[in-house]
């Protein structure tokens, strides 16, 4: 297998990052990926330097909104066209390009300026599990950190003869909060 990869012009010193994009949320998984891309990682960061690591993310299909924005995020475009105003949702974009969902977020939290583009050459983003780099010398399996929820307690105590006004929603949110409970009480005795 060859070690160098087409549009990377050096890779002396740098590392291929495989990450795992299933069940992650986009925007924190763009952010992390985005500072691998610039280098942040690293103790010899520079922003005037392009050093940062080429990283691989498989199962970008399987990649995970929050609240309703696959359905109310749209993505735009104009044709260059009189009235050619285009948009799709998030839901339609990954149905349509699976990859190009993850791939827009990641561009717009790099910096904005010419090394962007070459920032963005070493990123490679693969849909399902198979990727192009398997058996390379210098792939190293990325763990992301676990998302974290917030926990913010019992808010809402229901009297006696309460009924929601919608009850499948209402018991979603009480299983929600009774999961992070249970988890924060297994970090709180984790710790002591």
């Amino acid at each position: 297998m060859s070690k160098s990869i087409k549009g990377v012009a050096n890779l002396e010193g740098l590392r291929l990052r495989l990450c795992d994009a299933d069940g992650q949320v986009v925007g924190r998984f763009a952010s992390q990926i985005a500072q691998i891309l610039m280098g942040k990682d690293k103790p010899t960061y520079s922003p005037e330097k392009d050093d940062g690591d080429v990283v691989v993310v498989v199962n970008a299909e399987k990649i995970e909104f929050t609240g309703r924005k696959w359905d109310k995020k749209l993505y735009q475009w104009h044709t260059g066209y009189p009235g050619g105003l285009k948009e799709r949702t998030a839901k339609e974009q990954l149905a349509r390009e699976p990859t190009k969902v993850l791939k827009n977020a990641v561009m717009g939290m790099l910096p904005k300026n010419n090394l962007r583009r070459s920032m963005a050459r070493k990123l490679r983003i693969f849909p399902g599990e198979d990727h192009d780099f398997v058996g390379h010398p210098a792939l190293v399996v990325h763990q992301m950190p676990p998302r974290t929820l917030r926990h913010k307690g019992d808010v809402f105590v229901a009297p006696e003869g309460f009924e929601p006004f919608n009850p499948e929603v209402y018991w979603k949110k009480m299983k929600r909060m009774e999961e992070s409970n249970k988890i924060k009480s297994q970090r709180k005795n984790a710790g002591e």
